[in-house]
């Protein structure tokens, strides 16, 4: 496995290239690059431009509108429900966050579920909105039917991640962005990029029993709630899971468990559709709603002040703030560039060819 490394800005010049094929307004193609990119920048590369022949696939396929009319379709002062159009989960979902957030300006908080939408790449980049005007953010979203609940061996829930973003003082927000499966199905695909084995406890076989093939999903086995099986709290994550579920997509209209229109290419949409596209749930509260905003943050920066300062097993390892790596993964490649695998750049240029843009080049 080879890395090449790209700047910032030649990735965001070829994403934008592609989401403007795809026949995407200026504003919509830049929104959805930011989204992507921001994935990259914070080392989650299996959100970020990794995914972009997702994007076209299911474009191709009709099953995403490169122009929709996202509009409010109920509304009370503090929450909304939202029709994406099926437009990119990538524009939708910010739409839905910047209601969220105007109504926590008016009102202290604002809570908005989504429907008719599609993959919105890291939920993360969706609760950081909130953070930049002294909220806290919340996001979620569910995904493709590729989780089995405790004790089943059918795939009835996606990896269906929630983010909560909280804004500091002197450090950077604490960000607890997760799956609430064992692992994401990205990270599936990034083994099998590199053809190497995964952990067990993250997949089980269609007959139930645990893996480490990173194919596994193709042949019928599923993915494992966090907390992997019975005897190790998979409850726990399928509860999170199916929380997810439920606020994103029960409230809003949208498709629900097995329902949920797949992003993955070796599923199909179910043909008894029970809402419509995929759903989110977005929210935004305002600190000063419950205490002056510079008091929180002055806390949680001596929060995260004593929390780095436990003593550890390891006394050459510390302990780890949520989100203090991705951080730090932005920081650095904002200056050294953002590495991509050579499948992936492989898969891009042929994406490139097929719709007739320039290769990425670096």
């Amino acid at each position: 496995m080879n890395f090449i490394t790209f700047t910032e800005n030649n990735l965001r010049s070829f994403t934008y290239n592609v989401f403007k094929r795809m026949g995407c307004t200026d504003e919509h193609a830049t929104l959805a690059t930011d989204v992507l990119i921001r994935s990259d920048l914070r080392g989650i590369d299996s959100h970020g431009v990794a995914r972009l022949s997702g994007y076209v696939r299911l474009w191709e396929k009709n099953r995403i509108n490169a122009t929709p009319n996202i509009k409010i379709v109920h509304e009370t002062p503090t929450t909304a429900t939202i029709d994406g159009d099926a437009g990119l989960g990538l524009v939708v979902a910010p739409f839905a966050m910047k209601v969220a957030m105007e109504k926590a300006e008016k009102y202290g908080s604002g809570w908005v579920s989504v429907k008719n939408s599609n993959h919105y790449g890291i939920a993360g980049y969706h609760a950081l909105m909130a953070v930049e005007r002294d909220m806290i953010g919340i996001s979620m979203t569910n995904a493709s039917p590729l989780v089995a609940p405790t004790y089943s061996a059918e795939r009835l829930l996606g990896t269906n991640p929630m983010c909560y973003a909280f804004p500091a003082g002197k450090y950077p927000p604490v960000i607890v962005d997760m799956a609430t499966a064992a692992a994401a199905n990205g990270k599936l695909e990034i083994a099998q990029r590199a053809n190497k084995k995964i952990p067990d406890g993250w997949v089980q076989n269609k007959e139930g029993q645990s893996s480490t093939d990173p194919n596994e999903l193709k042949s019928g086995g599923s993915l494992l709630p966090l907390g992997s099986d019975k005897d190790h709290g998979s409850h726990k994550g399928y509860g999170l899971g199916a929380t997810v579920d439920i606020l994103s997509a029960v409230l809003s209209g949208a498709n629900y468990g097995p329902w949920v229109p797949p992003f993955v290419a070796f599923l199909e949409p179910s043909a008894n559709p029970v809402g419509e596209g995929l759903g989110h749930f977005l929210g935004a509260m305002r600190v000063d709603g419950f205490r002056p905003a510079e008091d929180f943050k002055a806390h949680l920066d001596n929060w995260i002040e004593r929390f780095k300062s436990a003593e550890t097993v390891d006394p050459e390892q510390k302990v780890i703030i949520p989100g203090e790596p991705e951080f730090a993964f932005e920081q650095e490649r904002k200056v050294s560039g953002i590495p991509l695998i050579d499948v992936v750049v492989k898969d891009l240029n042929e994406l490139a060819g097929k719709l007739g843009i320039g290769l990425l080049v670096q």
